[in-house]
């Protein structure tokens, strides 16, 4: 197991301290700071970020949950060093106020949905075990963390939750599982850390970045039990926000030397947007075309040292032949799948009108092209 870091669209407005919530294709990015506090929301489309509707209090050091059409902020900071109890709902288009926390505080963890939100720890003046429970309309106790902490990230639900890091009185390795009304011990993280981000489930969380004095670029794993090491970050940073699961994840924003708008997506296997190896074809040839999927394709046709009527099928791994097009060509077009393939035109020795159909297994004559 183990994931890799590849580079996704930048955020439009570089911040630090900021949250998120949503999934790698459909996220939000929410507050912050960008040497104020922030109001700004920017929405993730899987590509590239585009302004949402603005926070009505500016704030940071929040904490996020839900989803990009569905989204809950609440705590944090405004400005710098207070503890909010303020919370605000979207709904894909604005902020709407939603009832506030019973206990203000900034650096907590956040996680759940718009309707089952979950709040753990963070900062009053001195660290906090505070752990509430959000319905859509208001927030009630729920069970004290074990180690009261600060600056702290959340993953899973508001009946499976989980939060690790933080500062205790140094950076922190405490990892906590919530099971809708106590939190138990779970497998501390291999680099105690604060300032981190989260995502995914309680069975299969991912951590991210974060600092022990210097910035991180550290990714840890969660299987429900014990963390592992996962593929670094491109670029180390703490004070960043995170979203989606364990096998694709994002991150986005935080410091470096300065606040950052640096957007990196997590996914198991090649990067996105990569080639990689697949297995040769069985006759070496150019001048054709393919049809079909990455694993049921088709091609046939082309040119050897002569006009090609060979046909191969590929099964995601290897090409193997198929039956041979009646009439040999070269630049040859072809379209559908591997069981209702279609070829037309081409070139022999002059240029023909050709077609023919493919049913999985052999070829046969079609209406011609007219010109």
């Amino acid at each position: 197991m183990g994931g890799v870091w590849s580079s996704g669209g930048n955020l439009s407005i570089a911040r630090q301290y900021l949250t998120g919530t949503g999934t790698q294709a459909a996220a939000l990015s929410i507050g912050g700071s960008s040497g104020t506090a922030s109001t700004v929301t920017e929405e993730y489309d899987g590509a590239s970020w585009s302004s949402g509707g603005s926070l009505n209090d500016a704030r940071l050091h929040l904490a996020g949950a839900g989803t990009q059409t569905a989204g809950l902020v609440f705590g944090g900071s405004i400005p710098y060093f207070s503890y909010n109890e303020g919370c605000e709902e979207y709904d894909g288009t604005s902020w709407a106020t939603g009832g506030d926390l019973s206990t203000g505080r900034r650096g907590l963890a956040g996680t759940g949905t718009q309707t089952a939100g979950l709040s753990a720890g963070g900062y009053t003046g001195s660290k906090s075990a505070v752990t509430e429970e959000y319905d859509g309309s208001a927030w009630a106790s729920g069970g004290n963390l074990s180690t009261s902490r600060y600056y702290l990230a959340g993953a899973g639900t508001q009946t499976a939750g989980l939060c690790m890091g933080g500062i205790i009185t140094s950076a922190s390795a405490v990892t906590e599982e919530y099971n809708g009304a106590s939190w138990s011990s779970g497998g501390d993280l291999s680099t105690a850390r604060y300032y981190l981000a989260g995502a995914g489930e309680q069975a299969a969380a991912l951590c991210f970045g974060g600092t022990t004095g210097s910035a991180s670029a550290v990714t840890e794993e969660y299987d429900g039990s014990a963390w592992s090491s996962g593929g670094d970050l491109s670029t180390a940073r703490y004070g960043l926000a995170g979203a989606g699961v364990q096998t694709a994840g994002l991150c986005f924003g935080g410091w470096i030397t300065s606040g950052s708008n640096i957007t990196e997506e997590y996914n198991f296997g090649s990067p996105p947007g990569v080639w990689s190896s697949g297995g040769n074809l069985s006759t070496a040839r150019c001048y054709f075309q393919g049809a079909g999927t990455q694993v049921a394709g088709l091609c046939a046709g082309g040119n050897t040292t002569a006009v090609s009527k060979v046909t191969e099928e590929y099964n995601g791994a290897s090409w193997s032949s198929g039956d041979d097009l009646s009439t040999a060509r070269r630049d040859v077009a072809t379209t559908g799948t591997l069981t209702a393939g279609l070829t037309m035109g081409g070139y022999t020795t002059t240029r023909v009108a050709t077609t023919e159909e493919y049913d999985g297994a052999s070829w046969s004559s079609g209406g011609d092209i007219t010109a």
